[in-house]
């Protein structure tokens, strides 16, 4: 139980000294939101207000006074962010929560599609390597594993849009889904549109993340294959199927569970480039314009979004890691004393 709070409590602070450096260095950032509005009052006729005037309109728009001190700033931000409030959008001029929040779901959409995708074909991949050790199919796969975990989402992104997209006009090069259609769970159009606006974006990162987990999963098994264990099974007239699968396919997926969970952390920050490379409206999405438009409001919204989401994944992969392999636990437990 104290191992339990102690990790709960590091993570909290870890997520709040995250804002804060956050906070802090996107104010450093040239230029910003109250120079684009400061212009936009001055061309409609602001030229003869005085400075103080000028800055009154600002805090009426953004919400934010340039005249404040960062430092009070920051206290105002953060007592906000205590009650919920994570600021009005200077850019949108709509509260940050109804800008990201109706993107959530479509992130988490792409992410955890192509996660399902990239793990499931990827275990699969490094399994039969690992059986087939040597052979041309494992060299071959191998030999692909590596190009694709070694190349970046976005160039597998550009060459779809490129081809499957303006080449040969296969699939829809931006969008969430054909606005024509209503947007219902319970439409078969809708979930069949959603799924062929989706499947550009999906594939690009699913291609490029399977590699990396064939390659953990063929030297796990490889690894596994050759504990002693598995020849006192062979020996006790085991099945290959349940050696198979009960002792190396299990032994294998264990060292990569923590991974699996880091990767779900990043399920809001996987797909910011590729969101905007379809157009796909999700939190990747506004974070990039917010950046663009120096929209300090967004900006922290998003940022804090993907803090909380990776910090989560590592807290639940800590914390339960001990359950799914007992041999873990001593360092918990002589932690927790």
């Amino acid at each position: 139980m104290k191992y339990f709070v102690k990790r709960i409590g590091q993570s909290v602070f870890t997520v709040f000294a995250v804002v804060s450096f956050s906070f802090g260095l996107i104010r450093l950032l040239p230029g910003g939101p109250m120079d684009y509005l400061r212009a936009q009052i001055m061309e409609q006729g602001g030229s003869n207000l005085s400075p103080e005037a000028i800055n009154r309109r600002i805090e009426a728009q953004s919400g934010i006074n340039p005249d404040e001190p960062v430092y009070v700033q920051y206290v105002d931000y953060m007592l906000g962010l205590a009650q919920g409030d994570f600021g009005q959008s200077v850019w949108y001029g709509d509260p940050v929560a109804s800008i990201i929040g109706p993107a959530i779901p479509w992130t988490v959409f792409l992410t955890a599609s192509a996660l399902f995708i990239a793990f499931t074909v990827g275990v699969s991949l490094g399994a039969v390597m690992a059986y087939k050790e040597g052979s041309t199919f494992d060299v071959g796969s191998t030999g692909v594993g590596l190009v694709l975990n070694s190349t970046p989402g976005y160039v597998v992104a550009l060459l779809l849009v490129a081809y499957l997209g303006y080449r040969y006009q296969i699939f829809p090069t931006g969008g969430r889904y054909n606005s024509a259609l209503d947007p219902a769970l319970t439409n078969p159009e809708f979930l069949l549109s959603v799924l062929y606006h989706g499947a550009m974006p999906i594939a690009s990162m699913a291609v490029v993340g399977f590699g990396g987990w064939a390659l953990s999963m063929r030297g796990n098994a490889i690894r596994v294959l050759g504990e002693d264990y598995l020849r006192v099974a062979r020996l006790r007239g085991l099945s290959t199927r349940r050696i198979a699968l009960r002792y190396v396919a299990r032994n294998a997926i264990l060292p990569m569970y923590t991974g699996l969970m880091i990767a779900i952390g990043t399920v809001f920050g996987g797909a910011v480039i590729i969101e905007n490379i379809f157009a796909y409206p999700g939190v990747g999405f506004y974070l990039i314009k917010a950046i663009g438009a120096r929209d300090y409001p967004l900006m922290m919204g998003g940022f804090i979004l993907i803090t909380i989401a990776m910090v989560i994944g590592i807290t639940i992969a800590d914390l339960t890691y001990g359950i799914l392999d007992p041999r873990a636990r001593g360092g918990a437990s002589r932690e927790s004393y």
